[in-house]
């Protein structure tokens, strides 16, 4: 299971950038783990049947284990004379059901498909009625009992803005102050959606931001409580945490670089 050498036999080439949609239900994340598949390690296994070449793919975000995603990107390098939609064709053959390139695209060779992204979308769905569903089980979070969602929008505005995001991360070393350029919170039907937008990240931060939103919906704790967690900003004390399997990454946009499909990109 391990990770392929940092020197890969397809060094030199083009440079290639994929959209990835997949269900993570039975991956260890995105990057290479050793207790158990990854989607990097798919994806690598794939263009290594598909072109005969050892590469290394890098990706625009990290999802954990169980986290899903409509639009993650890719990228690597390779001497194959494929077209990109020969390469996505042929990706789609070798790749498992639950993995798909959704584009491909031919793209500068210094293009760095984490550093260079302008912004990242993430939803989170929730399914709010008194019954479970055996086709959501690992698609949303159930909660049975009714979310106040117009609470819940009163607090997302509270976490808009640049933050210490600290209480809201994992474990994490490193500055942990982001901008969170929208957080938005909907319903249709008894689909609650959370959708946030920022440039960056913290490792968990959605899962532990939408968790405190449901305990706001629910009426366990208020939104000045929100307010009051970013401004003591305690690493990791906000909570609980919403599990991952309701987490999609839906969107990582670039400026300058047009990636992303045409139908059905925004599903």
């Amino acid at each position: 299971m391990g990770a392929p050498p940092d020197r890969p036999d397809a060094d030199g080439g083009r440079r290639f950038a994929l959209v990835l949609e997949y269900d993570g239900t039975a991956y260890r994340g995105s990057q290479y783990q050793d207790n158990g598949p990854s989607i990097q390690q798919m994806l690598e296994s794939a263009i290594g049947q598909l072109t005969g070449e050892r590469v290394r793919v890098a990706f625009a975000g990290r999802t954990d284990t169980g986290v899903h995603a409509l639009g993650q990107v890719a990228a690597f390098d390779s001497r194959t004379r494929l077209g990109p939609g020969e390469l996505m064709k042929g990706l789609n053959h070798f790749l498992p059901p639950d993995i798909a390139v959704r584009a491909a695209r031919e793209v500068e060779r210094t293009f760095d498909p984490r550093r260079d992204a302008r912004s990242r979308v993430y939803r989170y769905r929730i399914l709010n009625r008194p019954a479970r569903s055996p086709l959501e089980r690992l698609r949303a979070w159930h909660i049975e009992k009714p979310l106040d969602v117009e609470t819940m929008r009163r607090a997302a505005v509270l976490l808009e803005g640049e933050h210490d995001f600290a209480a809201f991360a994992g474990p994490y070393d490193g500055p942990t102050v982001r901008t969170l350029r929208r957080c938005e919170v909907t319903r249709k039907g008894c689909v609650v959606t959370v959708e946030m937008e920022a440039q960056a990240f913290l490792p968990h931060q959605v899962r532990r931001s939408v968790g405190p939103l449901a305990e706001v919906g629910l009426g366990r704790t208020s939104a000045e409580a929100l307010g009051v967690l970013l401004s003591e900003a305690r690493p990791s004390s906000a909570g609980p945490a919403a599990p991952a399997h309701g987490l999609y990454l839906v969107r990582v946009d670039y400026d300058g670089v047009e990636i992303a499909p045409g139908d059905g990109w925004n599903r």
